[in-house]
C-alpha cells in the first residue's frame, strides 16, 4: 500500500511539474541551429558529403597493389607412378593422391586515366561540398521565412479573435437592447448573424496557426504537436537601396545553383577526359607472384622436408593497349561521345539557369520596390486609423460615441496594423530570397532594426 502511495505521488509531482514547465521560447538564429542539425534532408547531403570526401581523401590507394593469397589441397582421382632407373637399379613410385599448394600474389595495372581518375575524386568532392552548402543554405532560407510567415499567421489569428470578441459584445449588447424595448428583433438578429460568420475565417486562422507550427516543427526535427512560441520581431525595417544591374551580375556568378552546377561540369568533363585516356592510351600491368607445392603426401611426409617442395614464382610486366578505342562506332567511344552529350546538355541548363536567375533577381528588385511603396501607403493608413481610433475614443469620453464604436475604430487600427505588418513579412522574405540568389549570409540585406 506503501510502494502504491509513493507511486501516486511522484506521478502527482510530474503532473504539477509539467502543468507549470515553461514553453519553449525559439528566435530565428535558434530555429535555423536546430534545422541544420536535425533536418532529415539535410542528413542525407551529409552521409552523400561523407561518401566522396572518403573517396577524396584515400585516393592514394589507387597505387596499392591488389595483393592475395590462396591455399589448396588437392586430391588426385587416380594414383599415379613414376618409374625410373636408379643407382640401385629399376624403382618404382606411387605418387600420392593428396597435395597441398599455396601461391602469394600481387597486382596493380598503371593507365594513364588514372591520374585524371584522382583529380575527378578531389572535383566531386567539392561538387558534393557544394551541393552540401546549398542544401544548407536552401534550409536556412526556408525556415527563416518560415519563421517569419507564422509570426504573421499569429498575429492574423490574434485579429481575428479580436473581431470575434467584438461580435460577441455587439451581441450582448444588441440583445440587452431589444429585451429592454430599445431595438428591434431584426437588430439583435443581425448582430447574433455577424458572430456566427466571423467562426469559419477563425477556425481557418486557427488551423492556418497549427499547420504551420507543425510543418516548422518538422523542419527543426521536433515532434509535430511540440508546444513553443517565437520571438517576435520589430514592424520597422531599415529600406534597402537595390541597384538591379550590379546585383544581377552578383547573382550570376555567385548562385548557390549556379556554383554547384558549374561544379558538377567540371567533375563530368573530368570524368569524360579519364574515360579517353582509358580507351586510347596503353596500359602497364605490374604482377608478382610465389607459388609452393608440396609434393609429398601432407598427411604422411614432413612438411619440413625442403625436397617435397617445389618452389616457383617470378616478376612480370606487361605493357598493353586496346585497339578498340581507335573505332568510333565501338561503345569505348560511344561512351565518350554519350558524356559530350550529358556535358552540352549541364551547359545549356547552365545557360538557362543563369538567364533565369538574372529575370529573377530583376523580377524581385521590382517586386520589392513595390512592397516599399506599399508599406509607405500602409503607414499612412495606420496612421489614419490610429488617428481615427483617438477620435472615437475622445468623443466616447465626452458621450458622444458608443462603445461599440470605439471598439469598431480599435479594430480597424488593428487591421490596418495587420496590414502593414504583413507587407513587412513580404518584403523581409524577399530579401530573404534575393540574398539567396546573391550567395551573401542572410543579413546582408534583411538585417533588423
Amino acid at each position: 500500500m506503501s510502494r502504491r502511495l509513493i507511486c501516486l505521488g511522484i506521478g502527482f509531482i510530474f503532473t504539477v511539474t509539467a502543468g507549470f514547465a515553461e514553453t519553449r521560447k525559439i528566435t530565428v538564429d535558434d530555429a535555423v541551429k536546430m534545422a541544420i542539425q536535425s533536418n532529415l534532408s539535410l542528413e542525407s547531403s551529409r552521409i552523400s558529403l561523407d561518401t566522396k570526401r572518403r573517396k577524396n581523401t584515400y585516393r592514394w590507394n589507387e597505387f596499392i597493389p591488389s595483393v592475395g593469397v590462396t591455399g589448396s589441397l588437392i586430391r588426385d582421382n587416380d594414383t599415379s607412378t613414376i618409374s625410373g632407373v636408379g643407382p640401385a637399379g629399376p624403382y618404382s613410385i606411387t605418387a600420392p593422391q593428396w597435395h597441398v599448394a599455396g601461391n602469394l600474389s600481387a597486382q596493380i595495372t598503371i593507365v594513364t586515366a588514372l591520374f585524371e581518375g584522382l583529380r575527378n575524386y578531389r572535383l566531386d568532392y567539392e561538387a558534393g561540398l557544394l551541393s552540401y552548402e546549398k542544401a544548407k543554405t536552401q534550409t536556412e532560407r526556408d525556415v527563416r521565412k518560415q519563421y517569419h510567415t507564422i509570426l504573421f499567421l499569429e498575429d492574423n489569428l490574434r485579429v481575428q479573435r479580436e473581431e470575434y470578441a467584438a461580435a460577441e459584445r455587439q451581441e450582448t449588447q444588441a440583445g440587452a437592447s431589444y429585451r429592454a424595448g430599445l431595438a428591434p428583433e431584426l437588430q439583435f438578429l443581425q448582430a447574433r448573424v455577424a458572430k456566427e460568420n466571423l467562426k469559419p475565417s477563425l477556425f481557418t486562422a486557427e488551423n492556418n496557426v497549427r499547420n504551420a507550427k507543425a510543418g516548422f516543427a518538422f523542419a527543426l526535427g521536433l515532434p509535430y504537436n511540440d508546444d513553443f512560441t517565437l520571438e517576435p520581431f520589430p514592424e520597422e525595417f531599415t529600406p534597402v537601396t537595390l541597384e538591379a544591374s550590379g546585383l544581377i551580375a552578383d547573382a550570376a556568378r555567385n548562385k548557390p545553383d549556379i556554383l554547384e552546377l558549374k561544379q558538377n561540369i567540371l567533375a563530368l568533363e573530368s570524368g569524360r577526359r579519364a574515360r579517353f585516356l582509358q580507351a586510347t592510351t596503353p596500359y602497364l600491368n605490374i604482377s608478382w607472384n610465389m607459388q609452393r607445392a608440396f609434393t609429398g603426401d601432407p598427411f604422411k611426409d614432413s612438411w619440413s622436408d625442403d625436397t617435397l617442395w617445389n618452389k616457383a614464382g617470378g616478376l612480370t610486366l606487361t605493357l598493353g593497349m586496346s585497339f578498340n578505342g581507335f573505332f568510333p562506332f565501338l561503345k569505348d567511344l560511344q561512351g565518350v561521345k554519350d558524356m559530350d552529350n550529358q556535358i552540352a546538355t549541364l551547359n545549356i541548363n547552365l545557360a538557362q539557369l543563369v538567364q533565369g536567375t538574372e529575370i529573377e533577381v530583376y523580377n524581385k528588385c521590382l517586386e520589392l520596390e513595390q512592397i516599399q511603396t506599399g508599406i509607405e501607403a500602409m503607414r499612412q493608413n495606420v496612421d489614419l486609423a490610429g488617428r481615427s481610433y483617438q477620435s472615437t475614443e475622445t468623443a466616447y469620453r465626452n458621450g458622444l460615441q458608443t462603445l461599440l464604436e470605439v471598439q469598431n475604430a480599435a479594430k480597424e487600427l488593428q487591421k490596418a496594423r495587420l496590414g502593414m505588418f504583413q507587407q513587412n513579412v513580404n518584403y523581409l522574405n524577399g530579401l530573404i530570397d534575393l540574398e539567396y540568389s546573391l550567395g551573401v549570409p542572410y543579413g546582408s540585406l534583411s538585417k533588423r532594426k
